[in-house]
């Protein structure tokens, strides 16, 4: 596992899903900065993420951002501060915020539980550096 975990942000997806790979992939490209480890919600890792804070352990349907001993967020809050973070033309996204969380979350719901239908599933193959970025315990 990473020595530095606690220093990063860590995403939490469902690592079945191929939409969620997709975004997994794209984050990765675009982090610059090198400010994100990735765990999957069904991984040991993510398990534990989960029942520790009383969430679901079995449905993998949100995605999660946490940042070690300081906050965790979910949903359409985690898709605005990722891309925040990232930084450059991504941090117009902050424009979101406008939305009140509960129209955004729609949303976010919406292609969450139709997200299997929206892309084929593709095998995601992560190059080294992309693999030392994903926590598997």
């Amino acid at each position: 596992m990473q020595e530095n975990w606690k220093d990063k942000h860590i995403v939490f997806f469902d690592g079945e899903c191929g939409v969620c790979n997709f975004w997994v992939q794209w984050i990765m490209v675009r982090d610059k900065k090198d400010s994100f480890l990735f765990a999957s919600l069904q991984s040991e890792f993510g398990q534990k993420f989960l029942s520790e804070r009383g969430l679901e352990t079995k449905e993998f349907n949100t995605m999660y951002l946490w940042k070690p001993d300081k906050y965790y967020l979910k949903k359409s809050q985690a898709i605005l501060k990722i891309t925040t973070l990232l930084g450059g033309i991504y941090k117009l996204a902050f424009l979101g915020k406008i939305i009140p969380l509960f129209i955004s979350d729609f949303f976010y719901d919406m292609v969450s539980r139709n997200r299997m239908k929206l892309a084929a599933q593709k095998c995601f193959l992560p190059d080294k550096h992309q693999r030392s970025k994903i926590i598997e315990v």
